[in-house]
């Protein structure tokens, strides 16, 4: 049987990876069940499903536990959203790395930030070495910002993100995630000049399935979006109900990203952060 490693890998080869970005178990049975060759969490879905903040806040205790029980009910390769390895320090990223390769992730999605490129590579080698330590080809995903949270001005953009890929590529990084690239012209560069695959978040504007395939992208991603929508049923659902005691009869709305992140900074909470090992 391939190691669910190596299907992982191949999946970013030929045709273009669709991953609806999941919370906990049951989702992700759900997004296998219809069809999914593989499941990737959110690192925002899976905080705020257990009413933590996105942002390096969930303990590393429960991001284990949600891994380990996606896992239990999978039969295809899982992805994990470690953020920026949920830390700054090179041993506590390493810890994190190393609970999520023996919960049984066959990929991370790491990302730069605000800090350094320096600081992005070394924990690209960090990756990389926990999961050959335990004998695993972890598919490591870098995800840049340099869109998402212009990090530059707009006519540097692509410039670099150009530069990043490039470093990512030398550090051992094995696809780059350009977050917020929305652009044509910017998608085709991007995917001509990295030999990496090219994973991008969907996002209004940008071209269809077919387009982003032929323009060379192997890889998009729902990020948080699916969960925002969800989490704004359920607020709905339950609205209608405590009125009415009746179901089904309120619209539905989505949360925005900022106004769910926002919710669950509204009870400050005793347990100890991330960067702890439990």
């Amino acid at each position: 049987m391939t190691p669910l490693s190596a299907v992982f890998r191949n999946l970013h080869q030929d045709n273009l990876l669709v991953l609806a970005n999941v919370s906990d178990a049951g989702s992700a049975r759900i997004v296998e069940s219809v069809g999914s060759k593989a499941v990737a969490t959110s690192s925002a879905a899976v905080a705020w499903a257990h009413g933590y903040q996105d942002g390096n806040q969930l303990p590393l205790k429960l991001l284990t536990t949600t891994v380990e029980s996606m896992v239990r009910v999978l039969t295809v390769p899982l992805t994990v959203d470690v953020e920026g390895g949920y830390s700054d320090d090179l041993e506590s990223v390493a810890k994190v790395i190393d609970c999520v390769v023996r919960a049984g992730a066959v990929g991370i999605n790491i990302e730069d930030g605000t800090g350094s490129t320096d600081l992005i590579l070394r924990k690209i080698e960090v990756a990389k070495k926990v999961a050959n330590k335990h004998g695993i080809d972890l598919f490591v995903n870098v995800r840049t910002d340099v869109y998402l949270r212009c990090l530059v001005e707009p006519a540097r953009q692509l410039p670099e993100t150009l530069f990043r890929a490039s470093l990512f590529e030398q550090a051992g990084a094995d696809g780059i995630f350009a977050a917020g690239m929305v652009e044509e012209n910017d998608i085709a560069t991007l995917c001509e000049a990295t030999r990496l695959p090219v994973n991008l978040l969907a996002w209004n504007g940008q071209p269809g399935m077919d387009e982003l395939t032929s323009l060379g992208v192997k890889r998009l991603s729902a990020g948080s979006c699916i969960a925002e929508f969800l989490c704004g049923a359920n607020k709905a659902f339950a609205k209608s109900f405590l009125r009415t005691g009746k179901l089904f009869e309120y619209p539905l709305d989505a949360y925005t990203y900022s106004d769910l992140n926002n919710l669950m900074a509204a009870k400050k909470h005793l347990s100890e952060k991330l960067s702890s090992p439990y």
